[in-house]
C-alpha cells in the first residue's frame, strides 16, 4: 500500500504536468492506500490545489533555481509540504518529515536535502516571504495571475467577493424530489437526526447542508428522495418550461444530475441524454438508476449530429456546454493549475459550434437552454450575443427571475460566499 503523501505527490505531480485532474486521478490513487487514510488524501490534494498560485510563489522565492519538468515530482512535494504547514494542524516536525521521506520513494535521494533545506527555509522566513510578496496581487488572490487580472476587468465591483468565493471549501447542497418528500419535511427529518440545514435561497428544491457528508448515509438517499446537486445547476429545470410528453436533448449529460432533475420534473419526458465520454456515461446510468428514472443514454459528439441523430425534432434542447468551469473554482480547485487563457477561446470556439450544430435539430417554437458554469462573459453573454446576431429565427428571452446579474442575454450567477456557485443561462426560442 502506498503511503498517503506519496499517493499526494503522485496525483500532483501529474496534474503539474497537465496529464489529469483531481476528479480524474484521485479515484484510482485512492484504492491503493490504506481507507483510513483517504480522507487526508483528499484533504491534501485538493487543499494544495486550492492554495497552488501562493504554494508556487513562495517556492519560487525559496529556490536557488526553479526546477525542471523532469522533476514536478519533487516540486510536488515542496508544494505538499509547504501546505501541511501553512494550512493544517499536522505537527511541523511530522509535516516535512513525512514530506522528506517521499524522496526515497521516489527515488531521488538528491532532493532530500533540497526538500528539508526549502521546508525549513519557509519555516524560519516566512514573515520575510510574506512582506516580499505582499504586492504580488496573484499572491494575494491566490489566483494564477491571468485569472486574477480577466475577474478583476469583467466584475471589479464583484472582484473581492468572487476571490473569497473562490478560495473557500464549497457549501454542501442537495436536490430533493418534491415528489417523493417535501422539502420541510426533510429538513424536518435531518433536525431530528442533528443535522443543521438551510432551504436554498433561488432553487424551491435545495437544501444546503452546515457540514459535508458522505450523502449515503442521509436518509432515503439510496432511494433516489435527493441528489447532490448546487443551487445553481438546479435552476436548469424549471427555465425550460417544461410540459408532459415532450421530447428532449440533454446535449452534454454526464454526470446527469440535470437528466435526472428534468425527469423528476416531468416523469413523462422522452429524454436522450447525449455525452462524448462513454466512461462519463456510466455515471449518467448510476445517477439515473439510484433516481428510478428512464432515459435514451446516447454516446455521440453534439458538433457532428449526423452520426447520432435519428432526424426526429426536439422540443427542448439543454445545451449544458464544456467551459472553463471558473464558476466552480472551489469545487474544482485544480482548474487554478490546469487552465489557461487560450484555452477559453478555444472553449468559446466550441460552444459556437455546439449551438451551430444543435439549433437546427429543435422544433420552431421549441427552447435552447443554453448554460455554463464559467463567469467569464466570453464563454456566455459574448457567445449568446453572436449566436442570435447570426441565426435570424433564434430569440433570446428574458429571464423574469429574482437571481443573477442581467446580460444582454441571459443572467449571470456568480458564486457568492456560503451560497451557490457561478452559472450562466440564457434561454433561446426558435421563432415559428
Amino acid at each position: 500500500m502506498l503511503r498517503v503523501r506519496a499517493a499526494a505527490a503522485q496525483v500532483i505531480t501529474q496534474i503539474l504536468g497537465l496529464k489529469g485532474s483531481l476528479s480524474s486521478l484521485l479515484p484510482p490513487i485512492s484504492a491503493k492506500i490504506p481507507e483510513n487514510d483517504r480522507a487526508l488524501l483528499q484533504e491534501l490534494c485538493f487543499g494544495t490545489c486550492r492554495f497552488y498560485p501562493q504554494l508556487q510563489a513562495y517556492t519560487e522565492c525559496l529556490l536557488d533555481k526553479p526546477l525542471r519538468a523532469k522533476d514536478n515530482d519533487v516540486q510536488a512535494l515542496l508544494l505538499l509540504g509547504l501546505y501541511q504547514l501553512l494550512h493544517t494542524r499536522i505537527p511541523d516536525h511530522a509535516a516535512i518529515g513525512e514530506t522528506v521521506e517521499v524522496t526515497r520513494h521516489i527515488k531521488k535521494p538528491w532532493a532530500t536535502k533540497l526538500v528539508n533545506g526549502v521546508l525549513r527555509s519557509f519555516q524560519r522566513d516566512s514573515a520575510k516571504i510574506n512582506e516580499f510578496l505582499s504586492q504580488n496581487r496573484a499572491f494575494q488572490s491566490n489566483h494564477p495571475a491571468w485569472m486574477e487580472a480577466m475577474i478583476s476587468k469583467c466584475w471589479p465591483e464583484q472582484f473581492d467577493n468572487l476571490i473569497a468565493a473562490n478560495n473557500q471549501h464549497p457549501p454542501f447542497t442537495l436536490r430533493l424530489n418534491v415528489n417523493k418528500i417535501r422539502r420541510e419535511q426533510y429538513l424536518t427529518l435531518l433536525s431530528g437526526l442533528g443535522i443543521n440545514a438551510n432551504a436554498t435561497r433561488f432553487s424551491p428544491y435545495g437544501i444546503t447542508l452546515e457540514h459535508a457528508c458522505d450523502p449515503r448515509k442521509l436518509p432515503h438517499f439510496a432511494e433516489g428522495w435527493l441528489s447532490v446537486q448546487d443551487e445553481a445547476a438546479q435552476l436548469s429545470g424549471d427555465l425550460l418550461q417544461l410540459s408532459p410528453n415532450l421530447r428532449v436533448l440533454d446535449a452534454c449529460s454526464a454526470p446527469g444530475g440535470k437528466t435526472g432533475h428534468l425527469l423528476e420534473l416531468e416523469p413523462s419526458l422522452t429524454v436522450t441524454a447525449l455525452d462524448a465520454d462513454e466512461r462519463r456515461l456510466g455515471r449518467v446510468r448510476e445517477n439515473l438508476t439510484r433516481l428510478g428514472v428512464t432515459a435514451n443514454i446516447m454516446c455521440g459528439d453534439g458538433t457532428k449530429p449526423d452520426t447520432w441523430w435519428n432526424g426526429e425534432l426536439y422540443d427542448r434542447i439543454l445545451l449544458d456546454a464544456p467551459c472553463s468551469a471558473t464558476g466552480i473554482i472551489r469545487r474544482h480547485p485544480d482548474i487554478k493549475v490546469l487552465r489557461t487563457p487560450e484555452e477559453l477561446d478555444r472553449l468559446g470556439e466550441l460552444q459556437q459550434q455546439l449551438l451551430k450544430s444543435l439549433w437546427p435539430l429543435l422544433k420552431p417554437g421549441g427552447i435552447l437552454l443554453y448554460a455554463t458554469c464559467s463567469m467569464m462573459p466570453k464563454e456566455n453573454t459574448r457567445v449568446i450575443e453572436a449566436f442570435v446576431a447570426r441565426q435570424k429565427d433564434a430569440h433570446c428571452d428574458q429571464l423574469d427571475v429574482d437571481w443573477g446579474l442581467p446580460q444582454t442575454c441571459g443572467r449571470q450567477l456568480l458564486p457568492q460566499l456560503d451560497g451557490h456557485d457561478g452559472f450562466y443561462y440564457a434561454r433561446l426560442r426558435k421563432l415559428s
